[in-house]
């Protein structure tokens, strides 16, 4: 874990790459390929394993590039055996390499959980502190495209829900690149979690937001640190990845109407940053937290119930935005019936600015 004065070296130097005059966009994929490459190029022990992650460079662009300049070695196609690869990436590390491992589907954690769960989060524990476990688990999440229930869902909760991981999800390519950095860096395993419709690949177009000014340097985001995406006065909404744009582009209809949203991006789940939510929500007085995972026991019971902690007798007002309990359907209207949408959000926001 990062001392105070580490965190504070981080403060500065994401300063110093927000105050950059930046000219140019890149796309989500295109900056978390651009941070790995750099990591590759100062550490030889930087590697990339997954399925389909060499000559076809990802799926979902997520590697789109790299064999060219590393070679098979370094950038390897495995076989279909998560439990297998995914053992062999928390052996590496163990053994003082800094391997990235990509799980192609989120919902395919269930066939490798004992790596995840048990060794790669826990080891670290479990020789009492002889060994660390660097490696970073990159890992594609989230629906809106119709591929139905087991390739379709989040899962957020499930790993900020066990200790010995932290949880990254980015929603913009300039937070895509600095948490990569962070991440490859960090001595714990991470699980990096990037949301399809974020990455701005040809066949599954991203929505106003995500594509953004990057810097060619590198720079690290600090874990544990949300970002106030848009300051507003009267409702704070509390949301992460894609929402985050369906979060602001509600914003923006209310505004017409002069409802002044406030949205908190959280960036990373574990660490949670609950001291900027809190803030947040003693100037409004009203929270709406937003989560494309499941509503029970997820993401927004667990904001609502930190803000209950610490700011009850400022909570005026809440409402939950999240996933029904079912498996995601395949069907595209029902699709769009189960997952939450910016009209949802919006209605939610209504609904507790008027109570």
């Amino acid at each position: 874990m990062a001392t105070e004065g580490e965190e504070q070296t981080e403060d500065g130097e994401q300063a110093e790459a927000e105050s950059r005059t930046v000219t140019r966009d890149l796309t989500m994929s295109r900056a978390m390929v651009e941070a790995i490459a750099h990591e590759m190029r100062e550490d030889d022990e930087v590697f990339y394993m997954g399925e389909d992650v060499a000559d076809y460079g990802g799926i979902f662009d997520s590697t789109q590039g790299l064999l060219d300049e590393f070679g098979h070695d370094r950038i390897m196609d495995v076989p279909i055996s998560e439990t297998a690869y995914l053992g062999a990436a928390v052996g590496a590390a163990q053994a003082g390499m800094r391997p990235i491992a990509e799980l192609m589907f989120v919902d395919f954690f269930g066939v490798a959980m004992d790596q995840m769960y048990n060794q790669m989060a826990k080891n670290t524990y479990m020789s009492g502190g002889n060994f660390s476990v660097p490696m970073v688990l990159t890992t594609a999440v989230g629906g809106t495209y119709n591929d139905a229930a087991q390739h379709s869902q989040t899962l957020y909760g499930t790993f900020a829900h066990l200790p010995g991981m932290k949880v990254v999800v980015p929603s913009t390519a300039y937070d895509a690149k600095g948490l990569m950095h962070n991440a490859i860096r960090d001595d714990d395993p991470v699980v990096y979690m990037f949301h399809k419709r974020l990455m701005g690949i040809g066949w599954m177009p991203a929505p106003e937001g995500p594509k953004t000014p990057v810097p060619e340097e590198d720079y690290t985001i600090p874990f544990g640190k949300a970002d106030v995406k848009r300051e507003g006065s009267d409702v704070t909404v509390v949301t992460l990845g894609l929402h985050v744009h369906r979060a602001l582009e509600a914003a923006e209809s209310l505004a017409d109407d002069g409802v002044d949203a406030e949205v908190v991006d959280l960036r990373t789940l574990v660490p949670l940053d609950t001291e900027t939510v809190v803030e947040s929500v003693r100037k409004t007085g009203r929270l709406v937290v937003v989560d494309e995972d499941y509503r029970s026991f997820g993401v927004t019971g667990e904001v609502v119930a930190r803000v209950a902690d610490e700011a009850l007798d400022d909570l005026e007002a809440v409402e939950r935005v999240a996933t029904a309990d079912v498996p995601i359907p395949y069907a595209r209207p029902l699709e769009n019936e189960v997952l939450p949408g910016t009209a949802d959000i919006e209605a939610a926001v209504r609904d507790v600015a008027e109570r």
